[in-house]
C-alpha cells in the first residue's frame, strides 16, 4: 500500500478577495516549480486540512488547496454571519478561476472527493482548457436520488443508531418529511441552542458514516461548534439547491471532458456517497480509469483510499505540464 507522503508545511499562503465581501484562504506548498495541482475539499464546508497536501509529492508538484466561502479559513465565516446568498456552485468556480489567475497558473490537475468531486467535474466542464487531469474520490453527482437516500431514510437502515440520533433535533411530526427542509428550519430557527444541537447532529451523522471501522476521534473533531455550524448550514444550503445543478447536469455535460485524463476512486462500502454514483459516472466516461476498493468507505484517510490516490497522483506528475 502506498502511504500519504510526509508532512509538509506551506511556502505561500493568504486571502484572495473574491467579490461580495468574500476572502477565500489559499496556499501552496511542495515544489514552487513543479507540476500544479488544486485540492478541492469536500462538504461543502468541510475547510482543507494539513492532510490534503500529503496525496502528492512535494518534489513534483506546486500543491494548491483553497478553503470554499464561508469555511476553514475564509472570510466572512458562516459562524461570523456569512451570507449564503452569494455562495453557490457558480460562486465557488468563479473563486477557483481566480486563484488561478492570481497564482500565474496556466493549467493545472484537479483533485476532490466527495463534495470535491462534484466542484471538480462543475469547474472541469465549465474551464475544461485548464484541466489537465482529474483525480476524484468517492463520487456524488448530486442528483436528488443521492440526497434522499443519505437524508430521507434509505441509510440509516445501515447505521440505524446514528440515524436515531440524527432524527433526535426533528420534531416528531416533521420525521415523515423531507428532512433537508426540516432541518433547513432548525439550522436558522432563532434560539441558537436549537441551531447548535441541529448542527451537531448533521455533522456527526456524516462523521460518523464516513469510515468502514468507528472513528470516535473524526467524530469528536467534527462536533467543534464553530466548525459544526458552517458544514451543517452550507451543505444544507446546497442540497436544498441541487447543488445549484441541472438534475443530473454533471452526467448530462459529461462530453465536455472525457479528453481529460481521469482516476476515480470509489469505496465498495461507501454509505456517503454510494458506489453507484462512481459506476454511473464511469459508464458515462468509459475513458476514466474506475477503482472501486473494496474494503473501504467513504473516507480518504482509509488506506485503500489513499493508495489509490497517491497512485493516481504519482502517475500524472510524470505528465508534461507545460
Amino acid at each position: 500500500m502506498r502511504p500519504l507522503y510526509p508532512p509538509i508545511e506551506p511556502y505561500d499562503q493568504g486571502l484572495l478577495e473574491v467579490g461580495d465581501g468574500q476572502a477565500v484562504y489559499w496556499e501552496t506548498s511542495g515544489n514552487p516549480d513543479g507540476k500544479p495541482a488544486v485540492f478541492l475539499h469536500g462538504g461543502p464546508g468541510g475547510g482543507t486540512t494539513p492532510q490534503n497536501r500529503r496525496y502528492f509529492d512535494p518534489d513534483r508538484y506546486r500543491i494548491v488547496l483553497l478553503d470554499q466561502r464561508g469555511c476553514g479559513r475564509s472570510t466572512p465565516h458562516i459562524a461570523d454571519g456569512a451570507e449564503l446568498s452569494v455562495n453557490t456552485t457558480g460562486h465557488l468556480i468563479g473563486d477557483i478561476e481566480a486563484l488561478r489567475a492570481a497564482l500565474g497558473i496556466d493549467r493545472w490537475l484537479v483533485f476532490g472527493g466527495s463534495w470535491g468531486s462534484t466542484l471538480s467535474l462543475a469547474y472541469a466542464q465549465r474551464y475544461p482548457e485548464r484541466v489537465t487531469e482529474l483525480v476524484l474520490r468517492g463520487i456524488f453527482l448530486l442528483r436528488r436520488k443521492e440526497i434522499d437516500w443519505y437524508y430521507n431514510g434509505s441509510a440509516g437502515y445501515v447505521y440505524p443508531d446514528e440515524w436515531e440520533k440524527f432524527l433526535a433535533p426533528v420534531p416528531p411530526d416533521e420525521r415523515g418529511g423531507d428532512l433537508v427542509e426540516a432541518y433547513h428550519r432548525l439550522l436558522h430557527a432563532a434560539d441558537p441552542a436549537v441551531v447548535a444541537a441541529a448542527a451537531s447532529a448533521w455533522t456527526t451523522w456524516e462523521s460518523a458514516t464516513s469510515s468502514l471501522r468507528p472513528d470516535p476521534e473524526r467524530v469528536a473533531e467534527t462536533a467543534d461548534a464553530r466548525f459544526a455550524l458552517a458544514f451543517a448550514r452550507i451543505e444544507n444550503h446546497y442540497f436544498r439547491h441541487g447543488g445549484f445543478l441541472d438534475e443530473a447536469q454533471l452526467l448530462r455535460d459529461i462530453d465536455a471532458i472525457t479528453h481529460i485524463p481521469a482516476v476515480l476512486v470509489q469505496g465498495r462500502h461507501d454509505i456517503v456517497c454510494p458506489a453507484v454514483s462512481a459506476w454511473d459516472l464511469h459508464r458515462a466516461w468509459p475513458e476514466s480509469r474506475l477503482h472501486i476498493v473494496d474494503d473501504a468507505a467513504h473516507s480518504s484517510s482509509e488506506p485503500g483510499i489513499v493508495d489509490r490516490l497517491v497512485e493516481a497522483t504519482d502517475t500524472f506528475a510524470a505528465v508534461d505540464h507545460g
